[in-house]
């Protein structure tokens, strides 16, 4: 029998979403059993009304054969050369026209001139996740992370897998992780004998929190990192599913202070979930051994190289695909990821709206025992029990389904446990609520999420003994 007990191993406990995917299987025969229709509002996947692949599928190929005839391969025994590098070991940096595309659409976007040859394509943001995770894990030094209070579930469980891997985490009020903590926990990490390399967040649409950062907090937070020499990790799957006016969005970290960012892209949202593209993007330096200056993008791919030598190439081109439009029969660049979003955003907006709606409609009358989240971006808005007498723990959720047919998730998991020895009670209070995905579309899903909404709030009534 291998043993597992050796060092730098540490065995993690399953998160709550997973525990939840386990169990719903049981759970919603016993509400089928008493006639209860299952309402999702836990998972927070991408809509399948916006991820339906024939359309896509019908433009990659248009898309390839053109490159096929800018090529002007005549001859049927020649493989043209965009098929061959398609299905074919490349370079750790991907195709460089993808890369080369993807920096001037995202660059246009963000008025930030990306540089390509710093582009790092990932296995979706989490993919990112683990490469930085493993960079500055390797040198065996014990090392600190600075997240929020609460923090995305994939970030913790990466994260804790190293033993000699420390989280301070840090309280976020209404706009963002309050600053005065953020300064503490940075300097109690270092008074505790770690290495603090860098603060990991979501400041867009926050998985799980449900809001976004406001500018004058992002300014706040980079002004601290700055001063005390600490990297931000911006996790930034949400920021084109953005409900803000334009001139209303705030900044990405990343745009405000490249140098300063190591920026995680996923094409999960806006494109497509099943081929897990990612990049991640730094002009950051690191002082490395002797006293030399190293660029961060640079140990990336060496990283990289030593986990996924080889990208998926295919998928890339066909993300490269979806960054070009159809003029005729040839194709031009988006030149910007706006319009792409916006296919997204019509159904997203739509059902954040019957989201607040209903919470409002159903519960609007009890401000003093009821609050939730508005989201400026993401998926997902939190839902509080202010008064308290309702604990979010499983059996609160097992009863959600069985009971009223509602899946919802806890947010206590999504709290790093120095956050839970703070305080035992905290996220027990609180429950994630996910508008994004329905099995059903069109009319049918307006009709699914609204029905979805007035069951919960329904059942906190009963649960909380305002109804009976």
């Amino acid at each position: 029998m291998t043993n597992l007990d050796a060092p730098g191993v540490r065995l993690q406990p399953v998160s709550v979403t997973r525990k939840m995917s386990a169990a719903l299987p049981g759970l919603r025969k016993l509400a089928q059993d008493k006639g209860l229709k299952i309402h999702h509002l836990g998972a927070g996947y991408p809509h399948p009304e916006v991820t339906d692949p024939r359309d896509f599928l019908a433009h990659q190929q248009a898309y390839f054969a053109y490159l096929e005839r800018q090529e002007g391969v005549n001859d049927p025994s020649v493989v043209p050369e965009y098929l061959r590098e398609s299905f074919s070991y490349t370079d750790t940096l991907g195709p460089a026209t993808t890369r080369a595309v993807f920096a001037r659409a995202y660059g246009n976007d963000w008025g930030v001139e990306i540089d390509p040859e710093r582009l790092l394509p990932t296995v979706g943001a989490t993919g990112g996740i683990n490469l930085l995770c493993s960079m500055f894990e390797r040198p065996g030094h014990s090392v600190a992370y600075i997240t929020d209070a609460p923090t995305y579930a994939g970030f913790l469980a990466r994260s804790m897998l190293c033993q000699y891997a420390h989280i301070y985490s840090v309280e976020m009020d209404e706009e963002g992780p309050v600053p005065e903590v953020f300064r503490e926990q940075i300097e109690k990490a270092r008074a505790d004998g770690h290495f603090v390399p860098y603060y990991y967040t979501v400041p867009d649409g926050h998985n799980p929190a449900g809001f976004s950062f406001s500018q004058r907090r992002r300014v706040q937070i980079l002004d601290i990192a700055r001063e005390l020499g600490v990297l931000i990790v911006e996790d930034a799957p949400y920021v084109y599913i953005s409900y803000a006016q334009t001139a209303e969005r705030p900044r990405p970290f990343f745009a405000m202070a490249p140098e300063q960012t190591v920026h995680l892209f996923t094409g999960s949202k806006i494109g497509f979930p099943g081929p897990r593209v990612g990049f991640l993007y730094s002009e950051a330096e690191l002082m490395v051994a002797d006293g030399e200056s190293v660029s961060l993008s640079q140990l990336a791919v060496t990283e990289a190289s030593a986990d996924i030598l080889f990208q998926n190439p295919s998928a890339l081109r066909g993300f490269e695909a979806l960054m070009h439009k159809r003029q005729d029969a040839d194709f031009v660049e988006r030149g910007t990821f706006w319009d792409l979003a916006e296919g997204k955003l019509v159904v997203y907006r739509e059902m954040r709206k019957i989201m607040l709606d209903g919470l409002q409609t159903g519960l609007g009358g009890y401000p003093e025992d009821f609050a939730w989240t508005v989201p400026g971006a993401g998926f997902f808005t939190v839902f509080t029990f202010k008064k308290g007498g309702v604990h979010t723990d499983d059996d609160f959720i097992t009863r959600m389904v069985s009971e009223y047919g509602v899946v919802v998730i806890p947010m206590y998991d999504f709290y790093p446990k120095d956050a839970r020895r703070r305080d035992p009670n905290v996220g027990y209070d609180q429950l994630r609520l996910s508008f994004c995905f329905s099995e059903s579309t069109g009319e049918q899903r307006r009709k699914d999420l609204a029905e979805a909404v007035a069951a919960f709030c329904e059942a906190v009534k009963i649960e909380t003994g305002i109804a009976g």
